[in-house]
C-alpha cells in the first residue's frame, strides 16, 4: 500500500492504482486517474459526520481552485482566519458547513457558483497587475503586466 500524502491529507492510503518507479532522485509515484481519485476523496470528506480538519478544509478549497483570499471573501471572513483554520484545524461550525455546501455545489457543476468564484478570483488576479504606458511616434500604447509578488520584487531590487 502507498501512503498518498501528496494530496495534502495524512490519512489516505492507496491499495492499488499507482505505479512506483525508482529514479536517481528517489522513488517516483504515478497515480492513475488522479482527478477522479481527488474527487472521490473530496466527496468522502464532505460526507464525514465529524468536523473538518484544517488539512481537509484546505483540500476542499484547493479542489475548488480557490485562493485563501477568494474563499475568505466568499465566506465573509478574513484571509488570516482561513489561514489559521487550515494550519490549526479549528474551523468554526458555520464555515465548516459552508465549505461543504460550496464544494457540493461546485462538484455538481453549479454555474452561478462557479461564475461567482471565477469573478472573485479574477478580481484577485487584477489586483496584482500593472498597466505600463509607452509613448511612441503615434501616441501612447498600454500593456498589462502581472506584478511580481512583494518578496520577488524585493529580490530584484531597483
Amino acid at each position: 500500500m502507498y501512503h498518498y500524502t501528496e494530496c495534502g491529507l495524512d490519512n489516505v492510503w492507496l491499495a492499488n492504482g499507482y505505479t512506483a518507479k525508482d529514479t536517481p532522485y528517489g522513488t517516483a509515484v504515478s497515480v492513475a486517474n488522479a482527478d477522479e481519485l481527488l474527487a472521490l476523496l473530496a466527496q468522502r470528506i464532505v460526507s464525514k459526520p465529524a468536523r473538518l480538519s484544517g488539512k481537509e478544509f484546505r483540500f476542499l478549497r484547493v479542489q475548488m481552485g480557490l485562493s485563501q483570499s477568494a474563499l475568505a471573501k466568499a465566506q465573509g471572513v478574513s484571509e488570516q482566519a482561513v489561514s489559521l483554520w487550515e494550519r490549526h484545524g479549528k474551523v468554526p461550525k458555520a464555515n465548516d458547513a459552508l465549505i461543504r455546501l460550496c464544494y457540493l455545489s461546485h462538484a455538481r457543476g453549479d454555474e452561478p457558483l462557479r461564475d461567482a468564484f471565477h469573478r472573485v478570483m479574477e478580481v484577485e488576479r487584477l489586483i496584482h497587475q500593472k498597466i505600463v504606458a509607452t509613448a511612441g511616434p503615434r501616441g501612447w500604447k498600454s500593456t498589462v503586466q502581472e506584478e511580481a509578488a512583494p518578496e520577488e520584487a524585493a529580490a530584484v531590487g531597483p
